[in-house]
């Protein structure tokens, strides 16, 4: 299925070897779903690109990519009025995924030879996450709070849980009511690689959970079904059980308008930003930050760094172990 606002890809008949490296992805990388589908998206865009050019994908010569890395540079995405190039970002994605199938076809000695090894990769200038101030933030949950509804009240829930945790939205979402601790402290949250996390709960939070607790079974009407009395967030209208993090975001989107808050501001993900960044603007440390998001590696954590102001900054690089070495070991 496309995402919303995105024409759905024809679906070629892949190489058989796409869908053995995406399994390799699932099963030995431990890859989300949604991982393996955006790998799905790219190399699709590929083969279908050297279909054109009587070639396939496990065929390919270096002069067959540059083409079409030149190709995708000079495409432009339509939106209204107005004409973008395909981002940057998105062409180095794409190489990525080539030179990270390549290698697999190498390991399993289909290829002798990497066709990507002399492709440079277009430079990207550093984006910074988009956030929101501690007021917009606070300026969210009580307008999500005014109507006092049942939708009002789950809304909450999900605003101050995302915030106090920095949940990702699949995993906000996706809680099953296992993931809750005792008393309601913390959660536990697998994420990705399916890497177990223990999160805090702030006391707003717990509040509003305890809240919609009261009212959690409404969202699914008087016949709740096994499936759905599994998830923390349940819904009648998905084919999951739960909430879908489409269905939240467009929640926030109808929010920020009625917040007056550009509504292009605002998304899961931005609230996942605030959480970081306004824990790191009050005194937390870069580890603690990066255990509670659920990063790999630190150095994914420190691009919130450069959004701080430069007193804040000082002090977390100050106080930072790893500030003098910028190594994670």
């Amino acid at each position: 299925m496309a995402r919303p606002g995105r024409p759905a890809m024809p679906k070629p008949k892949l190489n058989p070897l796409v869908d053995s490296f995406l399994d390799m992805i699932t099963t030995e990388r431990g890859a989300a779903l949604n991982t393996r589908q955006a790998y799905w998206r790219d190399l699709a865009d590929v083969s279908l690109f050297l279909k054109n050019v009587d070639s396939d994908i496990d065929k390919a010569t270096t002069d067959q990519l540059k083409a079409y890395i030149k190709d995708l540079s000079e495409k432009t995405n339509i939106k209204g009025d107005r004409k973008d190039k395909v981002a940057v970002r998105t062409i180095a994605r794409r190489l990525s995924a080539l030179r990270q199938f390549y290698r697999y076809l190498i390991s399993e000695n289909h290829r002798d030879d990497d066709p990507t090894s002399t492709i440079e990769s277009p430079k990207q200038g550093r984006t910074l996450p988009k956030t929101l101030s501690e007021a917009e933030v606070d300026n969210l949950i009580k307008t999500a709070g005014i109507k006092g509804t049942v939708e009002s009240i789950r809304l909450v829930c999900l605003l101050e849980m995302i915030y106090a945790t920095g949940l990702r939205v699949s995993e906000l979402v996706g809680l099953p009511l296992s993931a809750l601790g005792e008393n309601k402290e913390f959660l536990i949250v697998t994420g990705k690689a399916g890497r177990e996390r223990m999160v805090p709960l702030s006391t707003p939070a717990k509040e509003a959970l305890n809240k919609y607790m009261d009212v959690r079974k409404k969202h699914v009407g008087v016949s709740e079904t096994e499936q759905q009395n599994k998830w923390l967030f349940p819904s009648k209208t998905s084919d999951s059980g739960h909430l879908t993090r489409q269905r939240f975001a467009q929640l926030l989107k109808d929010l920020a308008k009625e917040a007056k808050i550009d509504n292009g501001r605002v998304s899961p993900h931005v609230l996942r930003h605030a959480f970081a960044t306004h824990l790191l603007n009050n005194g937390a440390d870069l580890r603690s930050v990066q255990k509670m998001l659920g990063h790999a590696d630190i150095a994914t954590t420190q691009i919130y760094t450069h959004i701080l102001s430069e007193n804040v900054k000082k002090t977390v690089e100050d106080k930072h172990p790893l500030s003098k070495t910028g190594t994670d070991k």
